[in-house]
């Protein structure tokens, strides 16, 4: 069969033939990536030229969306309408493609249960993709010995080394899609949710808690009434897949102990312009322009830390309330953990950081203090991003099965 063309449907099928002995897609060309100004559009470099293509990928992609970081994109189809040229279909991450195409994450899932390569469906025959049921609807309706069986797909791309986790971004609609199956599956009609990891190194699968934890905490309360699966996938070069597709664990235990609204955050704040400012009995502090990164912990009610936090107004109590009311965005990234991580964490972000403001945020410990500046947004830098991904996902390694 030919390869599926980048404006694919959730609807489009591949044979498992062609899956994995075919290229995903035609004319498939390598470009740099540049930034992404929303949701939906990357600028890449592009054979000496910039472009801007569509990214048909709603998560954050923190982790791999990095300056200068490999992009795999296509050409538009002719006639095609607006100003964007190509579409992204995968990035590629230590010389590994990963696919970003969410549209074509459901065509692979289908090529792959009617291969019988997802472990506990090897009997299902797919019978209807997109299926409506009351007021949800679902990606596939699988016959299951005779029996229907509804099936959700969700892409993962949010790895580290050998653990991966889903969401990377809130998902109201994740959550929701859990608590629906599984009342149908308490109802008497069998469920599943089946995670295709985009990362063939993973060996754990867990629900990304410190993002979303309210995902997490359905992820558990579900995990008696659904089949819940998780298998890595190996892409190729030219994004024809390997047929090894591996199963990968689910550690319920660590799960259970760490998806808690406890541990440590950091608070992302962009000073547009550089400013002189009382900051309680530290006194006047000239902080420079730039991106001010604020180390804290609430053992309990992070959330609500949280979002008193990114509140425009809140009572001065806290260093960190003085500053804010000069930044013009912030951003808070929970780091949930069952063991203290705060002081670990500022000493790691004051190795990569430009400055340390000394003594804010430190008046209770001996650390020279919580806030640090960078000149750039640390989002966009590797260092960063390689300390977040230690902290929020490689740390977990040592309390997995095995290690």
């Amino acid at each position: 069969m030919m390869p599926v063309c980048m404006n694919v449907m959730p609807e489009t099928t591949l044979s498992p033939t062609a899956l994995f002995a075919e290229p995903l897609f035609p004319d498939l060309v390598k470009a740099a990536f540049i930034r992404r100004p929303n949701r939906f559009v990357i600028h890449c470099r592009l054979r000496g030229r910039t472009v801007d293509a569509y990214m048909p990928n709603p998560g954050r992609l923190w982790e791999l969306l990095l300056p200068g970081c490999t992009v795999y994109l296509v050409p538009r189809p002719a006639g095609s309408s607006g100003v964007l040229t190509h579409t992204a279909v995968a990035v590629e991450r230590e010389g590994t493609p990963l696919l970003l195409h969410t549209h074509i994450n459901n065509a692979v899932a289908a090529a792959l249960i009617t291969a019988g390569k997802i472990p506990g469906l090897e009997d299902a025959t797919v019978t209807r993709p997109e299926v409506r049921v009351g007021h949800s609807r679902f990606d596939f309706l699988l016959a299951r010995g005779g029996r229907p069986f509804y099936l959700e797909v969700k892409s993962c791309t949010l790895v580290g080394n050998r653990i991966a986790m889903f969401p990377d971004a809130v998902t109201l609609r994740g959550k929701r899609h859990l608590e629906e199956l599984a009342e149908l599956s308490r109802g008497g009609i069998a469920c599943g949710v089946l995670f295709l990891v985009h990362w063939p190194h993973a060996r754990f699968f867990l629900p990304d808690f410190h993002t979303d934890l309210a995902f997490s905490r359905t992820f558990l309360a579900v995990k008696e009434a659904l089949l819940i699966k998780a298998v890595s996938l190996a892409w190729r070069p030219d994004l024809s897949l390997s047929p090894e597709v591996r199963e990968v664990a689910i550690p319920w235990e660590t799960i259970s102990r760490e998806a808690k609204d406890s541990g440590s955050y950091l608070l992302l704040l962009h000073l547009p312009r550089a400013a002189a400012i009382p900051v309680g009995s530290l006194g006047t502090i000239a902080f420079a322009a730039g991106y001010y990164l604020y180390v804290g912990s609430a053992k309990v009610g992070l959330t609500k830390r949280l979002e008193r936090h990114l509140r425009k107004r809140t009572t001065l109590h806290w260093h960190i309330d003085y500053l804010k009311g000069f930044a013009d965005r912030c951003t808070a990234i929970p780091v949930r953990a069952s063991e203290p991580l705060e002081h670990g964490l500022a000493e790691a972000v004051g190795g990569i950081a430009d400055d340390c403001i000394a003594s804010f945020g430190s008046s209770d410990c001996h650390c020279p203090g919580h806030l640090f500046r960078f000149s750039d947004n640390p989002l966009r830098q590797r260092p960063f991003i390689e300390l977040l991904q230690r902290f929020r996902i490689d740390r977990l390694e040592g309390m997995l099965p095995g290690n």
